[in-house]
């Protein structure tokens, strides 16, 4: 169902075929929906459309009522009113102001299936695959995170089943971020009593005097040199965790001595900004020069 969704968001689309993709009776297919994904499958295309609208507001390019109708709603009310109602503020308002607000991120229900039940292994085809990764050193200027904590989360998942799954449509809402929301893995010193290393942020300029999302915090980050480790892009989104787990195991065999540089966790926090098609699987490392 969610397939059927991004093959034709851009489309009319139609209660019925949505739920008789899935092969169950229309009962049933729209109660495991509702309970997997949080939303009915009409409120999910229209969480979709509303994030695409969103995006297209910033660009300045295009009047409201062509942003409206190229979303697919019929008037400009409509429109504003389930804009303000998603996101807490008029489409006006938003062009205007630009604040974070919670982009809708459609995640596929099937990687986290994959992940409880353990499916993520590589295959003995997978292995027998030629991996690319680049790696490469980039000097980072002082600059500040926005950051959301974790009090017993420790990975990637842990975080979504204790925070929610919002947080990566919200940061990367933010329009002057450096880089894409990522997991954080913190260093000692910028951990705070009561919570875990865990946590996820986006990078935003030092002088970043903008609006902070609740139950969020602004830290400053020295500028450091980080390494950063990119796969390649893939076709098929079910590798996804096959790129993320192929970049782990580079990153565990890398050694940064050869080259004049050494780890230091202390400096900066390890980031992994995930996997998609179009970007790969991407991760970063603060590092050092030798001395």
């Amino acid at each position: 169902m969610q397939d059927h969704i991004k093959d034709h968001i851009n489309e009319e689309i139609e209660l019925e075929e949505v739920l008789r993709v899935s092969g169950y009776s229309q009962r049933h297919a729209t109660r495991i929906f509702k309970e997997l994904l949080g939303k009915t499958p009409l409120e999910y295309v229209k969480a979709i459309r509303l994030t695409q609208s969103a995006r297209e507001l910033l660009k300045d390019k295009e009047n409201i009522l062509d942003i409206a109708m190229n979303t697919l709603f019929e008037t400009h009310e409509g429109f504003t009113r389930a804009f303000t109602n998603k996101f807490g503020i008029t489409p006006q308002q938003y062009r205007k102001e630009r604040p974070p607000v919670n982009y809708f991120v459609q995640y596929p229900v099937k990687h986290s299936h994959s992940n409880h039940c353990g499916k993520e292994e590589i295959s003995m085809e997978s292995k027998e695959k030629t991996f690319y990764c680049t790696v490469s050193i980039v000097e980072r200027p002082k600059r500040k995170i926005i950051l959301m904590r974790a009090k017993k989360a420790h990975d990637y998942w842990s975080f979504c089943e204790e925070k929610g799954c919002d947080w990566e449509g919200l940061f990367n809402s933010i329009e002057c971020r450096i880089d894409n929301a990522a997991i954080l893995e913190l260093p000692e010193k910028m951990m705070m009593k009561g919570t875990t290393h865990c946590a996820a942020g986006v990078e935003v300029p030092a002088d970043y005097a903008g609006k902070i999302p609740d139950g969020c915090e602004l830290i400053e980050v020295s500028g450091c040199s980080m390494l950063y480790f990119q796969s390649e892009p893939f076709e098929n989104e079910d590798d996804y965790a096959e790129a993320i787990n192929n970049i782990s195991r580079a990153i565990k065999s890398y050694d940064p001595q050869r080259y004049g540089y050494e780890y230091a966790y202390e400096l900066a926090p390890k980031y992994n900004y995930g996997a998609s098609t179009e970007m790969g699987a991407r991760q970063a490392l603060p590092v050092r020069k030798l001395k």
